[in-house]
């Protein structure tokens, strides 16, 4: 009775102790899937944006502006580009100001202004920045350099640890036996199929 007694003590410690790291499995998961919200997005976003690079521009924008203007009599081209600068709403620095034929171009770092002088029009064609892409696309290709680094290699610590006790965290049909095993294989096939049938780097 004694031995059949301590066997059950000992199944009982078992089961307890199976049961407590599961828990703290599900705890770390949670805990670490909330904090990595913020990070997943950005990775995400900018993984979406860059993956189709050759069908647009991920960082920039074109954007076209136009402005009626009132021209100063006999105003030399200086003065003109500062108008229609205004007028645009461009406070971008001007690299080149010059003629060409009845027009003025202005050349910006960031685009050109063009300026009928005799119709009084300045039509601008310029890149504007998409904000949020640009700083994840900057995160995310680690332009921060090694400060980012630190970051990067921590998320991506997150999400082996994610993986891992995701695979644990259930016993049984629904564990890594089961229905989470067949699952992780059917992924992990992913990649391995695609580099079979693409024929690989």
């Amino acid at each position: 009775m004694e031995t059949l007694g301590a066997k059950n003590g000992m199944r009982s410690e078992r089961q307890r102790f199976r049961f407590r790291w599961r828990v703290w499995f599900r705890a770390i998961h949670r805990d670490i899937g909330y904090f990595s919200v913020g990070l997943t997005v950005v990775y995400a976003a900018s993984g979406l944006a860059v993956n189709h690079i050759a069908d647009w521009e991920p960082n920039f924008r074109q954007v076209t502006r136009e402005a009626d203007l009132t021209l100063p009599s006999a105003a030399d081209d200086q003065v003109i580009a500062s108008v229609a600068l205004g007028a645009l709403g461009l406070d971008d620095p001007v690299r080149e100001v010059y003629r060409e034929s009845d027009a003025l171009e202005i050349v910006l770092d960031q685009g050109t202004v063009r300026v009928d002088t005799a119709k009084g029009r300045a039509v601008a064609n310029i890149q504007e920045e998409r904000f949020f892409l640009r700083a994840a696309n900057w995160l995310h290709l680690n332009r921060g350099k090694k400060a980012w680094t630190v970051v990067a290699d921590t998320y991506a610590g997150f999400l082996l640890l994610l993986s891992f006790t995701g695979l644990w965290m259930f016993s049984g049909r629904k564990g890594l036996l089961g229905r989470a095993g067949v699952i992780a294989a059917a992924g992990a096939l992913v990649p391995i199929a695609y580099v079979a049938l693409s024929g690989g780097p």
